[in-house]
């Protein structure tokens, strides 16, 4: 199993989707000259609609690259005003190092035109359905329960 980090960040009425976006892409790509930035704003509207959809509740906005993958989660409404569940630290690390993807949750009715409209700016920013995992993803558990789900493999142990 690869390494996998995970940020949180405090959504609408927090901040707005825009402003939430800008957030994550300062996290994935810090800095002005980062090579992915431009990419990454330039799909700034149609991130900051899955946004306002709440997509990323309970999926993740998932970045892979040459190094360990990022999931990253919004928080809504009351959570999104507390803050105390956010985790928007940055990384030690560059997320979009190399060959870079960043996969976003769709649901079922937007992702055509979603896909659509991300395309226009390449195929490094993907959309999917909700339940569909990342194709770097599928041995990974895609929603929290799953994660909580502890199942200790002894086949390792029975073998002399």
């Amino acid at each position: 199993m690869s390494t996998v980090s995970r940020r949180v960040f405090a959504a609408t009425p927090a901040r707005d989707a825009l402003s939430t976006w800008n957030a994550i892409v300062d996290l994935l790509a810090p800095g002005a000259a980062h090579p992915a930035r431009k990419e990454l704003t330039a799909v700034a509207g149609i991130a900051a609609s899955i946004i306002s959809d709440r997509s990323p509740k309970d999926r993740a906005i998932v970045a892979t690259g040459d190094g360990p993958r990022t999931r990253v989660y919004c928080l809504f409404d009351d959570d999104a005003v507390d803050g105390s569940d956010a985790n928007e630290a940055a990384l030690g690390y560059d997320p979009l190092k190399g060959d870079w993807a960043v996969s976003l949750p769709c649901g079922a009715d937007e992702l055509d035109w979603v896909q659509r409209a991300l395309k226009k700016h390449g195929d490094r920013i993907t959309a999917r359905e909700l339940d569909e995992p990342v194709a770097a993803d599928q041995d990974e558990p895609t929603t929290a329960a799953a994660k909580l789900s502890l199942v200790p493999d002894l086949k390792g142990l029975l073998e002399p």
